[in-house]
């Protein structure tokens, strides 16, 4: 009589790696890495078809953390590498960590054609509202005015709002989280992880070094300009739309 071998129970441990974490103390790509950590045991999908892929900042050393495959990739690029990988493997759960200067700036043209081609994958966009790698320049979603090593007099620019460019990219998931909420971030990763389709998830993320209390001038600054929606200052699910049939995810024969 044949054994029958069963899976074993993998926990958030299974899923760190022997690598020394490094980000500064206080940051808070710390909660989202736990919280990462602490979901993937629950979709029961083995570490060897989960792969994380990142592109430039502090954000992007992600996938050294994470005990499965991964990448980290150029600048901005995450997410045309995370299309390729998917196009040719779309039985693996792809993962994209990015931040706001990687995927709305660099990346910015990456980043809406993805969420409009719809492939199954999920980004995770860290806000923190600076270039923190780079040691405290301005980003795409910095403030007006705001004083940075790039900026001494202020920033004259308006900031994008991420997830109302996603709703205007036609994503079919967009939701918002954030670092110092645990249990929401577990539940939008776990929505996240369901949908079928692109899921854009912004979390704010905390740079206490750089742009400390960033989470919080994020949405009082977004309440006065951005249109009178849930995008304005809402953290939760913001839309989930039936399946829309991704672009085609295998190879052409």
């Amino acid at each position: 009589m044949s054994e029958t071998k069963t899976a074993p129970v993998l926990t958030a441990k299974d899923f760190a790696t022997d690598q020394e974490v490094r980000w500064c103390p206080g940051c808070g790509d710390y909660s989202i890495l736990a919280q990462v950590q602490k979901v993937m045991p629950t979709l029961g999908i083995p570490r060897e078809n989960i792969v994380f892929i990142s592109g430039i900042g502090c954000s992007s050393r992600f996938p050294y953390y994470m005990n499965t495959f991964g990448m980290h990739s150029i600048h901005g690029r995450a997410t045309a590498v995370a299309s390729g990988l998917k196009a040719t493997r779309p039985e693996l759960s792809v993962w994209i960590i990015t931040g706001d200067g990687d995927s709305l700036s660099i990346g910015g043209n990456h980043t809406i054609h993805l969420l409009r081609r719809n492939f199954d994958v999920n980004i995770l966009l860290f806000n923190n509202q600076i270039y923190g790698l780079t040691k405290g320049q301005y980003s795409p979603t910095s403030e007006e005015k705001k004083i940075t090593k790039s900026t001494p007099m202020g920033s004259i620019d308006h900031p994008f709002n991420p997830a109302a460019l996603a709703l205007g990219a036609d994503a079919t998931f967009v939701a918002r989280t954030m670092d110092r909420d645990p249990k929401h971030l577990q539940a939008m990763l776990l929505r996240a992880n369901a949908h079928k389709g692109s899921s854009f998830l912004e979390i704010y993320q905390n740079c206490n070094i750089f742009n400390d209390g960033a989470p919080m001038r994020t949405r009082a600054h977004l309440s006065w300009r951005s249109i009178k929606t849930v995008t304005s200052l809402t953290t939760g699910l913001l839309r989930s739309l039936p399946k829309r049939e991704p672009s085609r995810s295998k190879p052409y024969s």
